[in-house]
């Protein structure tokens, strides 16, 4: 005689009781999704009667998403960046003729750091060189990248000093590390040498240490064939621009400055306030 089978069932809980053990539970996993979130999730499930998987990704992507832009402001925070210089903020009709977009949005996916290709920006001051490496840069962040920015006035005084305190291996093992590293201001003054006789070996380390590892982004208004002159060192000179280039994107820019014409705007703004302020009356 066979025994008929009984079904146990669970008791269901208490709703009020559920949102706090899932409250609980995510302060214990340290998710970012609060009390609020939480019930918005729960009450567009019900309204859009949403499937399981439905429910559990969007339950999933809010926390996911917040923890992912906190990565990238952090990123962001650790790549020094002196400014907020974006592909947004760029005044990309100014000099259309001579710099396409296109090409500064591709290195902006970060495809050549994952070739460990370097980038060399080479042209007169004013043409938007440092904006767009720094765009770059910072777009580079939003992909996962690790980016340092840093002047090579602060970089060579940095190694400078880690060489006086015979910790320059250590400092050069720093700049290593990250993905990509921009050089900024490259030769934009001469002082830099004078006051740091050893630059071009100090820069050497630094380049050569990260050659064919990770990506060297150099901005300079030097053109190649006067890195000589610049450095002093012709066989140093020689070996910095061959472990430069190799495998190099370089970009020439040229077109109208944007210091210049930013300066004669202010100069003619000035001469119009002039000719329009009252004069005065003399009794």
């Amino acid at each position: 005689m066979n025994k008929a089978k009984t079904k146990t069932t669970t008791p269901r809980s208490d709703p009020a009781e559920q949102r706090q053990r899932i409250l609980k539970y995510l302060t214990t996993l340290n998710a970012p999704l609060n009390a609020e979130q939480l019930d918005e999730i729960v009450a567009a499930a019900e309204k859009e009667k949403l499937s399981a998987l439905s429910l559990l990704e969007r339950f999933l992507s809010i926390p996911a998403n917040t923890r992912c832009e906190r990565s990238i402001a952090r990123r962001i925070q650790n790549a020094h960046f002196p400014t907020a210089a974006s592909f947004e903020n760029f005044d990309w009709e100014f000099n259309k003729q001579t710099i396409d977009r296109a090409e500064f949005e591709q290195l902006g996916t970060g495809e050549f750091i994952r070739r460990q290709d370097n980038v060399v920006f080479a042209g007169e001051s004013g043409l938007g060189k440092s904006h767009l490496i720094q765009a770059i840069g910072r777009r580079c962040c939003s992909h996962g990248f690790r980016v340092q920015y840093v002047t090579s006035a602060a970089l060579l005084e940095d190694l400078s000093a880690a060489a006086a305190g015979k910790t320059l291996s250590n400092r050069v093992r720093h700049y290593g590390r990250f993905d990509l590293l921009i050089i900024d201001e490259l030769g934009f003054e001469k002082l830099e040498l004078r006051e740091y006789p050893e630059a071009p070996s100090l820069l050497y380390k630094v380049i050569d240490h990260r050659s064919r590892r990770k990506s060297t982004a150099l901005v300079t208004n030097i053109d190649f064939q006067d890195w000589t002159d610049y450095f002093g060192d012709a066989h140093l000179t020689m070996a910095m621009l061959d472990r430069t280039v190799d495998t190099a994107i370089i970009t020439k820019f040229e077109g109208k400055s944007y210091r210049k014409h930013r300066a004669e705007e202010l100069q003619a703004s000035q001469k119009k306030a002039r000719r329009q302020r009252p004069k005065a009356r003399h009794v």
